[in-house]
């Protein structure tokens, strides 16, 4: 038996290629994945080019939402992977996309698969907003993957993980405890933003270093997976010592 694929967004930032936008929407319904989100294209994504390349998955290119940034792509979703082919300044493990993929398929909640721009790949800001990484294995004498091509090697991986993990999750279900609810994207960024600006108050960051070391503190955040009820305790203590550090008057 199958699991369902419908939950999972693919989210593109900024591409560029009307072409592309059309034959990933194809591959998307090859495999089972329903939902597309594009994010500021740089491109005519309702033009004949996309429509032709995408054929009889027209009406999932024509039901593809456009949103202006990542965060309101990412909205409502608990797990979150991005593709990168290039290294981080800060060490990161990157994962194939059969190492990664099943803990998007495993989920009920919806989750979120980001691809970057076919030239520049995501920014530093943009990987933060997941918490782990894919790079597909390439040969060495070409590495450069098209964008269609990427989004239809972990499309495939997807499908595949689908039509097994029910049989495999009947094992691990005996063994391990229910895992609690992670909270959603927009819930933690909330709780970051506050963060930060706690943070500079009282001089731990400074402007100038703030962004580097606000990803490593996202990073060690985003290894916990937080429930709702968490980053409500967190957000609760950051209240707190605000109040204690704000001058008080009788």
């Amino acid at each position: 038996m199958s699991k369902s694929l419908h939950h999972i967004r693919i989210v593109l930032v900024e591409p560029a290629g009307a072409l592309n936008i059309g034959s990933i929407s194809r591959v998307m319904k090859n495999m089972g994945l329903t939902q597309l989100v594009i994010v500021n294209p740089q491109c005519e994504v309702d033009g004949e080019e996309a429509a032709r390349m995408a054929v009889h998955a027209i009406d999932l290119l024509a039901a593809a939402k456009i949103v202006p940034d990542l965060p309101t792509a990412l909205q409502g979703c608990t797990r979150v992977i991005a593709t990168t082919a290039r290294e981080r300044a800060i060490p990161t493990l990157l994962e194939t996309p059969r190492q990664a993929l099943p803990w998007l398929v495993e989920s009920t909640e919806p989750t979120a698969l980001i691809f970057g721009r076919e030239d520049s790949g995501l920014t530093n800001a943009e990987l933060n907003y997941a918490t782990r990484y894919i790079r597909i294995p390439v040969g060495s004498e070409y590495s450069s993957l098209n964008l269609a091509q990427a989004v239809g090697v972990c499309a495939y991986e997807l499908q595949m993980c689908a039509s097994t993990v029910d049989d495999r999750l009947s094992t691990v279900r005996s063994t391990i405890p229910q895992q609690l609810d992670i909270a959603p994207v927009e819930l933690v960024e909330g709780y970051y933003q506050q963060l930060e600006t706690l943070l500079l108050d009282i001089g731990y960051l400074l402007p100038h270093t703030a962004a580097h070391r606000m990803e490593k503190i996202r990073r060690l955040y985003n290894r916990s997976q937080l429930s709702p009820n968490e980053v409500a305790l967190l957000r609760g203590i950051l209240r707190q010592v605000n109040w204690a550090i704000s001058p008080h008057f009788d």
